[in-house]
């Protein structure tokens, strides 16, 4: 178990006002983030699945009471990038509509379907607003650009280790238009290229595929340790971050400026959600019943090292983050309410 009462520089919840907060967060020339999958805080932390993940929360910093907005999964990854869920509630693909009866449109017959498609600005637009420029890194996407629902299935690999709910980006309409698009959703190949040569964009979302992101897929053609099963999966996710951080720590993005790396969950797990207990933080509506307590690690090469942090926060409190971290203007639908407040003490930077 994560031993967080032994870390030193507890920040208890409340401790700024959230103007306060926006104000003290550092500029950053560099925020990268990885979401893993459906898997909540006490499975990561209480059963020593994750080492690599544990020891990554105890020398740098922990937000202990993070929580995602929805299950499943792709309500999150939009709220993570757009500030809200827009109402979709569901994993359905990018272009359905309601009573669409195209494949991934499974639940457009229900009365309160959201078209999945959103007309409206995001992180994207607003990072090019401000002359700054993003990536998507997926791990299998099965090309540049690719606009894929899912990756195929091959004589080797199962279908879907990419899958389209599991980006966010693809859910607004601007990325689509984007004559840039086969240059910002790309794979782990250019992943890894960008890092060693330290040509990384300011903003970075990095997502492996559904074997290695903690989600795992029910195929034969999958490895064991991808067979839905927490302790397989915790490990190997575990595995492949540490071999992320690893490369990005000797990037020289890490030599250079402030760079801060965060890695988060899109939503716990249904085997560990426990009747009664708290599952939403700081918005609280009809479009956010809440996802689940989820871990979330904040890695910075100039910033706070054994680092607790028990402010509430969500999705929106990285968001608003990321926003006030990179100079953006303004901060998009809910992460510019007042009850979200930016994750300032686990960005600080030393002096």
């Amino acid at each position: 178990m994560l031993a967080l009462t032994a870390l030193m520089w507890s920040v208890p919840a409340g401790a700024q006002t959230p103007a306060g907060s926006d104000a003290a967060v550092p500029h950053y020339d560099h925020i990268l983030v990885i979401v893993e999958e459906n898997k909540s805080y006490g499975t990561v932390f209480d059963h020593g699945y994750a080492p690599a993940i544990s020891d990554l929360a105890k020398t740098y910093g922990v937000a202990t009471q993070m929580y995602a907005e929805h299950h499943p999964s792709e309500p999150n990854y939009v709220a993570l990038v757009g500030g809200d869920t827009f109402g979709i509630a569901d994993d359905d693909a990018w272009y359905c509509v309601p009573g669409s009866t195209r494949p991934f449109c499974k639940g457009s017959d229900k009365p309160d379907f959201a078209v999945h498609l959103i007309d409206g600005p995001n992180l994207a637009t607003q990072l090019a607003a401000k002359g700054l420029g993003w990536r998507a890194y997926l791990e299998d996407l099965p090309s540049p650009g690719s606009l894929a629902v899912v990756s195929p299935e091959t004589t080797t690999q199962p279908a879907a280790l990419y899958a389209a709910k599991h980006t966010g980006f693809t859910n607004f309409s601007s990325v689509h238009a984007d004559p840039n698009l086969p240059r910002e959703l790309v794979g782990f190949d250019a992943l890894h290229a960008d890092l060693r040569s330290g040509n990384v964009p300011a903003f970075a979302l990095v997502v492996p595929n559904q074997c290695d992101e903690m989600h795992g897929i029910n195929s034969p053609k999958a490895p064991s340790d991808c067979q839905k099963d927490d302790d397989g999966l915790v490990r190997r996710g575990d595995d492949v971050v540490r071999s992320l951080i690893a490369e990005m720590q000797a990037s020289p993005i890490w030599a250079h400026g402030n760079t801060a790396i965060v890695i988060t969950w899109d939503e716990d797990g249904k085997a560990d959600r426990v009747p009664g207990a708290q599952q939403s933080c700081c918005v609280l509506d009809a479009h956010n019943p809440g996802g689940g307590h989820i871990p979330t690690i904040v890695i910075t090469n100039h910033g706070p090292r054994a680092t607790t942090d028990a402010t509430p926060y969500d999705h929106y409190s990285l968001l608003r983050t990321i926003e006030d971290a990179l100079r953006l203007e303004g901060h998009l639908k809910h992460a510019a309410d007042a009850a979200v407040r930016p994750m300032t003490p686990l960005f600080a930077i030393k002096p």
